[in-house]
């Protein structure tokens, strides 16, 4: 009987021990850490999956650079709610915590305004797939080729070989021409002959050009050769042609072996170029 007694006194004590130490909120808060685990990596796995999907369509979409910032807002919804749950659950006021978090937004909010309206200013630029790293653009009236795109700022490098920083709510604002996007580029060349080149010389030179423009691959089939004006000096030809590129560098080689070919076939075939010239005429009167 005092074995009993003894072990029901030891329970008493434990059992005491146990309301001293509030096992049940200890044993709350060990629950709620792993559910935070487990929540957690439902969040990294889907997040990796996001980003998995999204490169599978697009290798290049920058919008990969947004899934860490939704990784981290998720996290701390998470941790937000469970707390708030657990607290509430236990009789503390959550609406007072929520006020200071409403408060201590509205606080940063404002002291960060640019830097939201630049981060709103990224996605827009990302969503609309406006420009890419090495794109050639003239955002907010600086030309030259993206170098980099981050949250705040897009990075640009003039052919002068200057970089202008252009904030991402400034840009995103602006017109953008991205003339990388371009599905083709337009050549317009006139080649200028001599008032003396016979009639058939001339025909030849329109054929001379459409037999360079249809044997270049790099060429759309729309070209246009014709007799332009008649000039002060010369007799102008105009060549309009489409160049199968969408690069800036790429164009000027295709337009500059053009170029070429048709002063080497001309030059072969004896047709002149024109420069301006003045004729001086002088009347003879008599004496």
């Amino acid at each position: 009987m005092e074995f009993i007694d003894s072990i029901i006194e030891h329970l008493d004590k434990i059992n005491q021990l146990l309301k001293s130490t509030h096992f049940d909120f200890i044993l709350g808060i060990i629950i709620n850490i792993c559910l935070i685990i487990i929540l957690f990596k439902i969040v990294e796995i889907f997040s990796s999956k996001l980003k998995e999907h999204v490169l599978a369509k697009d290798s290049k979409n920058q919008l990969i650079q947004f899934l860490p910032i939704l990784d981290r807002i998720l996290k701390f919804l998470i941790v937000f709610f469970i707390v708030a749950s657990f607290l509430q659950s236990f009789g503390y006021s959550v609406t007072s915590l929520i006020t200071g978090f409403g408060i201590t937004g509205l606080a940063v909010g404002f002291a960060a305004n640019a830097t939201i309206a630049n981060i709103f200013g990224t996605l827009s630029i990302f969503s609309d797939k406006a420009y890419r790293i090495g794109d050639y653009v003239i955002v907010n009236g600086i030309e030259g080729y993206v170098e980099d795109v981050n949250l705040m700022s897009t990075k640009i490098r003039t052919l002068d070989n200057f970089l202008y920083l252009v904030p991402n709510s400034s840009a995103s604002n602006s017109n953008i021409c991205n003339i990388s996007a371009a599905k083709k580029r337009r050549i317009n060349e006139v080649f200028t002959l001599t008032y003396d080149t016979p009639d058939d010389k001339l025909e030849r030179a329109i054929h001379i050009l459409e037999e360079i423009l249809q044997e270049d691959n790099d060429i759309h089939n729309d070209y246009l050769v014709f007799a332009d004006t008649l000039a002060d000096s010369s007799i102008n030809i105009r060549c309009i042609a489409y160049a199968k590129t969408g690069s800036y560098n790429e164009y000027k080689k295709i337009e500059s072996r053009l170029l070429l070919e048709a002063v080497k076939r001309f030059r072969a075939e004896g047709l002149n170029f024109a420069f301006p010239s003045t004729s001086v005429y002088i009347e003879k009167t008599g004496a």
